[in-house]
């Protein structure tokens, strides 16, 4: 997930309260991601997950202020 550093919130599990600071702050980053992928529905899950992940690290890279960080949640094999 892409979220700012100054954002207390835990995008994962208070993703309203995430949402609402982040626009609050003007951020919006939900839809400055959409901006920035390239998605279809043509795109496997696979290749929409990595586009996504292209979509971020181009973010983070270009962000003159470095607001931005992504964060990670380890999925546990059941």
């Amino acid at each position: 997930m892409l979220t700012t550093i100054d954002n207390p919130f835990d995008p994962f599990d208070q993703f309203d309260s995430w949402f609402n600071y982040d626009m609050d702050k003007g951020y919006n980053t939900c839809a400055y991601l959409a901006r920035v992928a390239f998605t279809s529905d043509s795109l496997s899950d696979i290749e929409y997950a990595r586009e996504l992940e292209r979509a971020m690290d181009s973010i983070i890279e270009f962000d003159p202020y470095t607001a931005y960080k992504k964060v990670y949640r380890e999925i546990e094999d059941e």
